[in-house]
């Protein structure tokens, strides 16, 4: 008996990736059309997709916000090309690469490229360095401590705001009390609101402190928040710049009426900032104040073993 062995075989060649590329000029043509129309729908911006539609309105609103300004579009520049870069490899691999109607077999096999893999690792290793470069060297700068002319210890509570404000050897203060937002849903009157007043062109300190539990200090527009911890005084040192009103919030949760902790921020010239403070009660109210868990009554309470 004789038996037969059949092999499926086949027919045409092969079909090699390097017959697959294309015109390697008009897929780098495609890409840099792509990017250059890109940069071109960039100088048709608005001013606040200019400026990364980051709330301050003035680039110069303090001596931070434009190197803030400039980190964060820069970034984001960054990021965009890199991201039209990869897609349009990605996409032209695929069209470049795709298998056609007359193709037979398999196209070669690579089971690894060492040099393209060190590339793919170096790149993106690089980058991150570099963003961490740019942000160490940015966050170094901002919270660079200075001599300030004016040093104001921000006091948040449930669920308001104290000021108490060292400037030229007066102490003075200011006792801030809830907001509360209308029961209609119409806007509150922003004058109830606690004011902190910042004199323009003078260097600034701000200890922040807690009297009861985690807050977080933001002004929208100075582009800088941080957080407020029990215990703990955080700094932020800013020169207000552009003179006007703004917006100033709680940004972590602190409770049931945390949506209500809000204040007003005046940057003012000096004489106006003088003659505010002159309004102002004599004294800090600091520490005295804060919330004791552990005293009741003026009496301090000890806990025993496991309580």
């Amino acid at each position: 008996m004789k038996t037969t062995f059949c092999t499926n075989k086949e027919e045409g060649p092969s079909v090699s990736s390097q017959d697959r590329t294309g015109s390697r000029g008009s897929a780098k043509a495609k890409v840099l059309a792509l990017v250059g129309t890109g940069a071109l729908l960039l100088t048709g911006c608005s001013a606040e997709a200019k400026r990364g539609w980051l709330p301050n309105v003035e680039r110069d609103t303090t001596n931070h916000t434009a190197a803030i300004q400039d980190f964060w579009v820069h970034s984001w520049i960054a990021v965009v090309v890199i991201g039209i870069l990869t897609w349009g490899l990605m996409l032209w691999c695929i069209i470049a690469y795709r298998r056609r109607k007359t193709d037979t077999g398999y196209p070669r096999q690579l089971s690894y490229n060492m040099p393209l893999e060190i590339f793919y690792t170096a790149i993106p290793l690089v980058l991150v360095l570099v963003f961490f470069s740019f942000n160490n060297t940015l966050e170094k700068s901002i919270n660079k401590p200075v001599d300030s002319e004016v040093v104001v210890d921000v006091r948040a509570k449930q669920w308001s705001w104290d000021f108490n404000y060292t400037y030229q050897g007066t102490e003075k203060h200011f006792a801030g009390t809830q907001a509360h937002l209308h029961t209609d849903g119409s806007e509150g009157a922003r004058e109830e609101l606690p004011t902190l007043y910042l004199p323009a062109g003078k260097s600034v300190q701000l200890d922040l402190n807690s009297r009861d539990v985690i807050h977080s200090f933001w002004v929208p527009a100075f582009l800088q928040k941080l957080d407020m911890i029990p215990g703990k005084t955080n700094h932020i040192y800013l020169t207000p710049q552009v003179e006007g009103n703004y917006d100033g919030k709680c940004a972590e949760l602190c409770g049931e009426y945390h949506s209500e902790m809000l204040f007003n921020v005046k940057v003012v010239s000096d004489a106006e900032f003088k003659a505010q403070l002159a309004k102002m009660d004599d004294g800090h109210i600091g520490e005295e104040y804060d919330r004791q868990p552990d005293t009741v009554n003026g009496v301090v309470v000890e806990h025993g073993e496991g309580e």
